[in-house]
């Protein structure tokens, strides 16, 4: 999908103008461009591990002590 870096938006096919330009600003829209993963997701993909390690972390330590 078509991803207009001025406007930050996605655009369809059909939108795009007949010289494969963003139909709100003009500018030049490349096919094959994609949107950014943004910081945001990023960092919850980062925390969700840290998180997901010291749960492992606790029922290993727990498994040991019960044992």
């Amino acid at each position: 999908m078509p991803w207009c870096e001025e406007c930050s938006e996605l655009l369809e096919d059909e939108e795009l103008d007949e010289g494969g330009t963003c139909p709100r600003c003009g500018t030049e829209v490349v096919e094959g461009s994609r949107r950014p993963v943004p910081w945001y997701f990023k960092f919850m993909i980062v925390a969700t591990v840290i998180y997901l390690m010291y749960r492992t972390y606790q029922g290993v330590t727990w498994v040991i002590h019960h044992l």
